[in-house]
């Protein structure tokens, strides 16, 4: 039995019941029971909180962890991805290099809040056993793609991998595998088609995929199809209340309206867009048909950073520049969709993203100490706009430390760091020979 006492508590439950100062307990990996006041006496010892806060911990619905090796490389070049990036993966990205990314990653995350996090990339398996091994909550998407991947030749070879992640990870109560289709373009509805087929023969898990994030994407699917992309995803059987679908950059009104009414959930990536200057995502028309959007970091080549504490402020401020007002996307919404509505972009809002009696113990304690955070007039202002990932004090999932008092205790710190290092020195060099032939 774990009691935490003396604080404060965000519960983001359906009635955003807050509490002053109060109590939590957590028995094994849920939550016991919370209130105000002191802890009942039959709980037994509880520990003082000192008046931080304790909220859900958040959820990250699209990322590419093992893209920590990435972070950082040819920021201003716009051919960047066919320049750099997938000639690397080509000649470098192994099954153990995507260990070493990936276990960077779950450091940055359990850090910065983040319990549970949606990943696509390559040799997924890997990147469930870091998952695992450091105590977090997770998505893993064995990305399908047809140009040429690290750990497939062929699509059948990618669907093989896709069976063998289903298989690992049945059952498992914090890991759960996931097709991941890279996108419309990078599949083509043959392949979209057979991933909806794999996810009617594999019911509860879920599908992830890119969809309308770029003009050539639209022009793609306009040209090869005579649709929006989101059309042809909808042709194909994709879109389901089983897709994640990252960025949705450019929808049309008809496509936001299919969206919704096939019940899609959306990661919106807003530093990541704003970064490749892609533009403003509709959010605020996805939500005002009832779409579930979570707040995402996307992978940390293209956000740079896997905290959602970075991600806050441009979520709500391009929301805000589009509608010409304050308005738009308030911070209490902003934390809901890094909580519960994030939660339930997964599908996991009934286990997950908030602090209620039968949930899952996935909280996070955050310090209010620091005087950047005073005064408080409305929480979740202060976390949209003045928290910052180093207030974090500590974080658990499912009834476990992953951290207290900044220092992790699933994750060797010092040699992940190291290890990324060692990687990074072959990226560099990598580097070098392209532009050198360039």
């Amino acid at each position: 039995m774990i009691v935490l006492t003396n604080a404060r508590i965000l519960t983001m439950d359906a009635g955003l019941t807050e509490i002053e100062n109060g109590w939590i307990a957590v028995e094994g990996s849920t939550i016991l029971g919370l209130g105000a006041g002191a802890a009942p006496a039959r709980y037994g010892a509880a520990q003082d909180m000192g008046g931080d806060l304790i909220m859900p911990g958040m959820v990250n619905p699209h990322c590419h962890m093992p893209m920590t090796l990435f972070r950082g490389l040819g920021e201003d070049v716009d051919d960047r991805l066919f320049r750099y990036i997938l000639p690397l993966e080509r000649a470098l990205v192994t099954a153990d290099v995507v260990e070493v990314g990936s276990r960077l990653a779950a450091l940055e995350l359990i850090r910065g809040g983040v319990t549970t996090v949606a990943d696509m990339y390559y040799f997924e398996d890997r990147i469930g056993a870091v998952l695992d091994q450091s105590g977090l909550r997770g998505v893993v998407g064995q990305t399908l793609a047809n140009f040429a991947a690290p750990d497939h030749a062929t699509m059948d070879e990618g669907f093989d991998r896709l069976d063998a992640l289903a298989d690992l990870y049945r059952g498992h109560p914090r890991i759960t595998a996931s097709a991941a289709p890279h996108a419309p373009y990078s599949t083509g509805l043959e392949v979209m088609t057979r991933v909806a087929n794999w996810s009617d023969a594999h019911p509860g898990l879920p599908v992830q995929m890119h969809l309308a994030e770029t003009q050539p994407e639209v022009a793609w699917a306009r040209d090869t199809h005579d649709m929006t992309t989101v059309e042809v995803a909808d042709r194909a059987g994709l879109l389901r209340p089983d897709l994640i679908a990252a960025h949705v950059m450019y929808p049309t009104d008809s496509d936001l309206d299919l969206l919704a009414e096939r019940g899609v959930n959306v990661a919106y990536n807003a530093r990541s867009n704003g970064k490749a200057g892609r533009g403003i995502a509709p959010i605020t028309g996805l939500r005002a048909r009832g779409v579930n959007v979570g707040i995402a970091t996307d992978g940390p080549m293209s956000g740079n950073t896997l905290d959602l504490f970075s991600q806050f402020a441009p979520a709500t401020m391009f929301q805000k520049i589009a509608g010409g007002s304050r308005k738009p996307l308030p911070c209490i919404d902003v934390i809901r969709m890094a909580t519960i509505e994030g939660a339930a972009t997964l599908g996991m809002a009934h286990r997950i993203g908030s602090l209620e009696p039968g949930k899952q113990a996935d909280l996070i304690r955050i310090s209010l100490d620091d005087p950047r955070l005073h005064p408080i007039y409305d929480i979740y202002s202060m976390l949209t706009f003045a928290t910052m990932p180093t207030d974090v004090r500590a974080t658990m999932v499912a009834g476990q430390w992953l951290m207290q008092d900044r220092l992790c205790t699933t994750i060797e710190g010092d040699k992940a760091l190291s290890d990324a290092l060692q990687v990074a020195r072959r990226f560099k060099a990598k580097i070098v020979e392209i532009d050198a032939t360039a």
